[in-house]
């Protein structure tokens, strides 16, 4: 066995698994454009209002390295578990400073643990620090904008003599931190979100996991609204194609999609849990069930009272006698 793989062994007892760690990603994050959806280099602003205007998003890029990509925020999504979990064991002095190993957060988002592996993570994490965020999302009341970048500072321990990549430390910025940290800010993600291959797959089944849920009826968005929310830099109509063929092939973890029409006929897409009628079906089952016992519970315990005082007067009433 190499060195380098007895080391990553050695570090490998102190970091947990990802397929032991529940994948969490923030809500705030999971339903608006805030990454691309291409590999390619995007300069080209992202820019999102929504319907009401009391919400809106912009991300721009640092000509050196484009816009953070949606396989990028794969590494957020690792560091929210880790910092999930370690909150849920009880943890009070978290930090948004994470330590690992390249080749455990590689092998965590089910990526190539060779030389690319590695070139694609650091340029991955140049992307995370140098993409500027501007939104209205939870910004002060006094100037309604919040600016940050994904990470603050992130760094690589790199061995002098060999160039292998051992220790990896990154900071998570104090907006993505603060985000984590709230009540119910959280969504469990499908374990298989990270095999995801298409950029636009990835964040049809965000916007799926966090407006349709578990609902028995799931939940109906319109092409055009999908084609916002995503963010994408293809016109509505190649859009339209392209989201054509993910349906067709039905094949996102969690749900089911099918086009449908909305009231006044537009294009729109229903999204479905599988197994979520079902279980809404059970649970009422089990509701009333609950209910059934709840109502023989107290109908017995007023017949037992009930017949407590009647021997306490068949008592009283030989006493007289």
């Amino acid at each position: 066995m190499s060195k380098r793989a007895v080391r990553d062994q050695e570090f490998d007892l102190f970091i947990p698994r990802m397929n032991s760690l529940p994948l969490k990603d923030q809500r705030e994050l999971m339903e608006r454009p805030f990454f691309s959806l291409s590999k390619r280099k995007r300069l080209k602003p992202i820019e999102y209002t929504s319907p009401e205007g009391d919400t809106w998003v912009h991300v721009s890029a640092n000509p050196l390295f484009g816009i953070a990509t949606i396989w990028d925020a794969d590494i957020l999504i690792w560091a929210t578990s880790r910092l999930n979990q370690q909150r849920e064991k009880g943890g009070n002095d978290l930090s948004p400073t994470l330590h690992t190993t390249a080749h455990e957060l590689l092998k965590a988002i089910r990526r190539d643990t060779g030389g690319k592996g590695y070139k694609d993570l650091e340029a991955a994490l140049h992307r995370l620090q140098a993409t500027t965020i501007q939104t209205s999302l939870r910004a002060s009341k006094r100037d309604k904008r919040a600016q940050f970048g994904w990470l603050d500072e992130w760094t690589m321990d790199v061995d002098p003599a060999t160039g292998v990549v051992r220790g990896l430390t990154i900071t998570l910025s104090k907006w993505v931190f603060d985000g984590l940290m709230g009540d119910k800010t959280l969504l469990t993600l499908h374990p298989d979100y990270f095999t995801l291959a298409g950029g636009l797959e990835r964040a049809i089944y965000r916007m799926a996991r966090k407006h349709a849920g578990d609902q028995p009826k799931g939940w109906v968005c319109r092409v055009s609204v999908l084609h916002e929310k995503s963010g994408s830099e293809s016109p509505l109509k190649q859009f339209n194609y392209m989201l054509k063929k993910i349906v067709e092939a039905n094949a996102l973890p969690d749900y089911e999609l099918a086009f449908t029409t909305t009231n006044d006929r537009a294009s729109a897409v229903h999204f479905v849990r599988r197994g979520a009628a079902e279980r809404a079906q059970l649970k009422a089952e089990l509701d009333a069930e609950s209910a059934r016992r709840s109502r023989m519970a107290a109908e017995d315990a007023r017949a037992t009272e009930v017949d407590a005082m009647i021997d306490r007067r068949r008592v009283r009433d030989s006493g007289d006698q």
